[in-house]
């Protein structure tokens, strides 16, 4: 093997020629040398996207029930994360899919959204129980991808042969990135996890998890999955370092928006070590999304106002309509008799309240038929699905 010594590739880490002539990316370890040049600009983001990220869980804890917007908002996550790796599934799927009244389109697509909130889910409980570690990495990977898309590409282990990153077709010799070979990717790991659970008050924790993020992207230590792993890798860090009280930030939408500049920047830290720029990305990301969750979650609260005023205004026996109403911003999709059962009324008189509430555009019948009729709370979903619009880095 014959290592191939590039000037600009010396910082990230260096390029070596393999056997079958392709080259492999080996990995300097972290914190980058030589050291981060924090300039004006990325001090100012770095406190532009903490102040953001503050006023996030602020806003979360103004909404009725925090838990509630964290689990759609979770699954809102899981859809977008799952798209940049080329799912169809909306957030609608994967919630028709979990109240099992998906149609046929995209049920595969849905199961494996589905996957990544239950990842998230076991990812959340298990950093209880354990700090994040390689150990726990695998232990996600392996709910992530079990049954689903990639379930025959060793679930929950590191890889043990080579992986490259390119179109499809494409082989390691033309492929467009190929990460390190198992042996440097196993020693890369242990590195990084070494940097993760390293205590540094030197070093933010957005600084500390855009560069995780990266190298982590960069080592490619699965088959399958190392993309919706690697994003999941951000919350975590977060939420054991405090920095969220709650798992709110996700900055897939972000990503999925800004694709090719993502993927372009992720490569510009491997082949010129181009550090700063990727962090300045990292956090403007950090801050666009924080300021759409908390918008989003300001928007909640005033629909559940408004909502709950027509009801009372509208509704006989309005105290059953407000509580079943509260059951919708978990479950958004119900049934007359499953309405009779969360409120406990006969079910002549949930037909009666559903059709009340589907009279004040609260819900929308999606089945068509006379019988079987399902429910949405429509006005709830459009308001979770609409994604973050394109800004310029200095727009507000």
């Amino acid at each position: 093997m014959e290592t191939e010594n590039h000037d600009q590739t010396s910082r990230a880490g260096r390029y070596i020629r393999q056997i079958g002539g392709y080259r492999a990316f080996v990995p300097k370890p972290l914190p980058p040398s030589p050291p981060l040049h924090v300039d004006d600009e990325l001090l100012g983001l770095l406190s532009r996207a903490d102040q953001a990220l503050g006023r996030l869980d602020a806003s979360a804890a103004m909404l009725p029930n925090p838990d509630l917007f964290v689990r759609m908002y979770v699954r809102k996550e899981a859809v977008l994360s799952s798209q940049i790796e080329g799912t169809q599934a909306s957030l609608t799927d994967v919630l028709e899919y979990e109240a099992s009244v998906a149609r046929r389109r995209r049920r595969s697509d849905a199961s494996e959204v589905v996957n990544y909130v239950k990842a998230m889910n076991f990812g959340l409980e298990r950093l209880g129980q354990l700090p994040l570690s390689n150990r726990l990495i695998r232990e996600i990977h392996a709910q992530l991808i079990q049954g689903v898309r990639g379930q025959h590409s060793s679930p929950g282990e590191f890889r043990s042969t080579q992986n490259w990153i390119g179109p499809p077709g494409c082989d390691l010799s033309t492929a467009a990135f190929v990460p390190p070979t198992p042996h440097e990717m196993q020693l890369a790991m242990g590195e990084l996890e070494g940097f993760i659970q390293k205590e540094d008050s030197n070093v933010p924790s957005l600084i500390k998890i855009g560069l995780i993020h990266s190298q982590f992207e960069t080592i490619h230590p699965f088959l399958d999955g190392n993309g919706r792993m690697g994003r999941l890798l951000i919350t975590f860090f977060l939420c054991q370092q405090g920095v969220l009280k709650r798992p709110l930030l996700y900055l897939s939408a972000y990503f999925k928006e800004q694709r090719e500049q993502y993927y372009g920047l992720l490569q510009a830290v491997r082949d010129s070590g181009a550090w700063e720029q990727w962090l300045k990305f990292f956090l403007t990301a950090a801050w666009h999304v924080s300021r759409d969750a908390s918008e989003t979650a300001r928007r909640i609260i005033r629909m559940r106002e408004q909502h709950r005023q027509a009801i009372q205004a509208g509704v006989p026996g309005s105290v059953k309509g407000v509580e079943l109403l509260d059951h919708l911003f978990e479950h958004p999709y119900i049934t007359v008799g499953q309405a009779a059962g969360i409120v406990n009324i006969s079910q002549p008189t949930a037909n009666n309240l559903v059709r009340r509430l589907s009279d004040l555009g609260i819900l929308r019948e999606i089945t068509g038929q006379r019988r079987g009729r399902i429910f949405k709370y429509e006005p709830y979903l459009e308001l979770l699905e609409a994604g973050i619009q394109a800004r310029t880095p200095n727009g507000m």
